[in-house]
């Protein structure tokens, strides 16, 4: 009888249900309930986001050390090259001593077996002199000599200066001496005092001459 009152008191009464249990004290749970399954979603995604951090963090861990071994190449590879360049440049520094070395002992043999061809003609000449009469004869011998010896020279790159009748040129002609004249234009050369020589484009001895000059 007590039961059947009770259950009709909390029939009626709106905080109890029909199993006599206080409604607030469920709702409580069921916030509760909810409460520990959002923290656990909370927890999840925190997870989630770290171990993607620690991925991410190891990626770029592994490209920094990508990247240090592809530098550490690089720098191998060049300072190979470096050393080989090196190497390279001071052999062809070692054979150009060498070969100037040999240019300057031996630069002048060509040039020393054409005059040896000139020296042998004038000795002959030397030993024939004492049996020549003629003096016509002893000019032309003398003639052919110098002209060999210049021939010898110019094909060994010696080239005489043209001075007389020319234009005064200061990087080709000293002048030693200076005329007033109307019979020649102002700075030609009037007449060459002594033979200049030039070795392909390099002057080894300026042409002494007398120039023109107005009157």
């Amino acid at each position: 009888m007590k039961k059947f009152f009770e259950n009709k008191l909390n029939k009626n009464n709106p905080f109890i249900n029909s199993d006599g249990e206080n409604k607030e004290t469920m709702a409580d749970e069921n916030k509760e309930q909810e409460n520990i399954e959002e923290i656990k979603e909370e927890t999840e995604i925190k997870e989630n986001e770290q171990e993607k951090t620690e991925e991410k963090v190891s990626e770029e861990a592994s490209s920094e050390e990508d990247i240090t071994n592809k530098l550490k190449t690089d720098f191998e590879n060049l300072n190979n090259q470096y050393i080989r360049l090196a190497a390279d440049f001071d052999n062809y520094r070692k054979r150009q001593v060498q070969e100037r070395e040999a240019l300057l002992k031996y630069g002048a043999q060509e040039c020393m077996k054409k005059v040896i061809e000139v020296v042998d003609n004038f000795d002959r000449a030397l030993t024939s002199v004492e049996k020549i009469d003629n003096i016509d004869k002893m000019k032309e011998t003398f003639y052919i000599l110098n002209k060999q010896l210049t021939d010898s020279l110019e094909k060994l790159g010696l080239e005489q200066i043209k001075s007389k009748g020319e234009k005064f040129d200061p990087n080709l002609h000293e002048a030693v001496m200076q005329t007033p004249t109307d019979e020649y234009e102002e700075e030609t050369i009037i007449n060459e005092l002594q033979k200049g020589y030039k070795l392909g484009d390099k002057v080894l001895r300026p042409a002494m001459v007398n120039v023109a000059v107005k009157q």
